[in-house]
């Protein structure tokens, strides 16, 4: 019977194991700037509450801005299929979190997506991933709406794409002006949603309906 490799680690010790998948260099060289960073705010790296914070810190900075890395048009693309239906297709409250590439503060939210196929719909999954896939990036919520509305328009042609995205933003609640209760609200839309004003109406009135 091969034996039991050992456990060798404090937190193994106490029956527990995790395996993160990062890369090893860019942890260290992100981890070293961290631990920089703290001292010069006047920490005392080495105390038990912040030995281990700026790999932490490094691991979560990657997995924050990991969109970077996916290519949103393909993730459309991998779930394309014929269908006639020419009606609006919405999904909403799709949770956001994403990173305010001035300060480097969260802003989070929900956004709200329709489109009208053209003879070719997708994946409903996908379209929450494709929101994730820019979201986990250095953001501004401007730009983050336009890019979702490019995306779906120029890889699925659909007749219209509609984007409303609402988030709160940790650099205005957080400092600068502090207002706890603002919300920033954001829209762009092509086709159907842009040209015709009843579409782009009913498309606002489902979203802001509670069907559940």
């Amino acid at each position: 019977m091969a034996k039991k490799k050992k456990q060798n680690s404090e937190e193994e010790m106490n029956g527990y194991h995790r395996e993160d998948q990062y890369n090893f260099r860019l942890t260290k060289s992100i981890s070293e700037k961290y631990h920089s960073i703290l001292e010069d705010l006047g920490e005392d790296t080495h105390r038990e509450g912040l030995s281990k914070t700026p790999e932490r810190a490094a691991k979560a900075l990657q997995f924050l801005t990991h969109g970077y890395a996916l290519n949103p048009a393909e993730i459309l693309r991998s779930a394309i299929f014929k269908d006639d239906y020419k009606q609006m297709v919405i999904v909403k409250d799709i949770e956001i979190y994403s990173l305010c590439e001035h300060h480097i503060l969260p802003f989070f939210g929900k956004a709200h997506i329709a489109y009208i196929p053209n003879g070719r719909i997708t994946g409903l999954s996908k379209i929450p991933r494709v929101v994730d896939a820019f979201a986990r990036r250095l953001q501004v919520q401007e730009r983050l709406t336009t890019q979702i509305r490019d995306c779906i328009q120029e890889t699925l042609n659909p007749l219209g794409v509609a984007v409303v995205i609402e988030a709160k933003h940790l650099c205005m609640l957080m400092r600068g002006v502090q207002k706890q209760n603002s919300v920033a609200t954001t829209s762009a839309f092509t086709g159907a949603f842009l040209n015709n004003p009843k579409t782009r109406d009913e498309f606002i009135h489902l979203i802001s309906t509670k069907l559940f």
